[in-house]
């Protein structure tokens, strides 16, 4: 077991347990913010930067759930963290230009979160993984953990452990700003719906909205020009994209919850359970005491309105 810094959450969560929100311009895992305590550069020494507020009451693991032996007790003697996340995924894993050691975003401070949890401060090393070897990098001992949008399925439970799932994406509205009376795919019947061609929402609008208008784009970048342009009433997308389209774009605004679920998962090496163990019961921590939601207001809940939402059962998908 280990002990929790108690504080009280900065706000209640609310909302669906699928209304977890990722962004990333290249979507890694199918894939706001702080300052970055970490290296952004392979090999590079972990920075000095100062701990953001939400690091400072985060919580620190017992010294007795760090065993004797276990993949905790090798991180914590080596003094760092290595992850793998991405670094161009704006608020949640991105690298600032101007500043390469600082790294901020969901995933960036999920990972400084558990850092701080097994060494007490922030140390993180990161590798940036291309999505086909996040598997290899695991298991070479590359990296301790992947925070990369790194979605649960029972086939990759086969080669990785999977904590969580941590988040739970899916496919979401944006609406051009300033639009009311959409928040939910039920509000979509009766509306001009923007889709992407050959994406999931080609099919699942209709299921969810079957008087809603279909008007599709071949690309992202039309898409959101369509939106602006009043050509549709509101586009639906992975929240993935439509976050960072938000990002960039601000005559759009990401609203509600995603209405279909993919869940995220932090990678970890196979037949770890002691591991996998650990890395759950920390999770349960921050989402009890605040930590979570904190982390979601910092990124991804500066471009998506509403609460933050109520993250995802730990260990409910096949594969976690």
């Amino acid at each position: 077991m280990s002990t929790t810094r108690s504080r009280l959450r900065p706000r209640a969560l609310a909302g669906s347990t699928i209304g977890a929100t990722v962004l990333a311009l290249a979507l890694t895992g199918c894939g706001g913010s702080s300052e970055s305590a970490s290296s952004a550069v392979p090999g590079g020494a972990p920075s000095s930067a100062p701990a953001t507020d939400f690091l400072a009451d985060a919580p620190v693991a017992d010294a007795a759930a760090i065993l004797p032996g276990s993949t905790m007790e090798r991180i914590k003697e080596r003094g760092e963290l290595v992850v793998a996340e991405a670094l161009d995924a704006p608020l949640l894993s991105q690298q600032d230009p101007a500043d390469p050691d600082q790294v901020t975003g969901f995933d960036a401070d999920m990972a400084k979160a558990l850092a701080t949890y097994i060494l007490g401060e922030p140390k993180v090393k990161i590798v940036p993984p291309a999505t086909e070897t996040r598997e290899a990098l695991l298991a070479n001992g590359t990296v301790d953990v992947v925070f990369n949008t790194y979605t649960i399925t029972p086939e990759r439970a086969e080669q990785v452990d999977f904590a969580g799932p941590y988040f739970s994406s899916g496919l979401a509205i944006a609406v051009k700003t300033g639009t009311t009376g959409i928040s939910t795919v039920a509000d979509l019947d009766g509306k001009k719906v923007i889709v992407g061609a050959n994406t999931p929402a080609v099919t699942a609008v209709p299921e969810q909205a079957p008087n809603a208008e279909i008007i599709t784009f071949g690309t992202d970048p039309q898409a959101v020009q369509a939106l602006t342009q009043g050509r549709g009433d509101a586009y639906v997308q992975d929240i993935t994209l439509l976050a960072s389209n938000a990002v960039s774009n601000k005559d759009i605004t990401v609203v509600g919850s995603p209405f279909t679920a993919e869940p995220y998962g932090i990678g970890l090496q196979h037949d770890d359970p002691q591991m996998k163990q650990f890395v759950n019961d920390w999770l349960e921590q921050i989402y009890a005491d605040g930590t979570w939601a904190e982390i979601w207001e910092n990124s991804l809940g500066t471009v998506v309105q509403g609460d933050a939402p109520t993250p995802p059962e730990i260990g409910s998908v096949p594969g976690s």
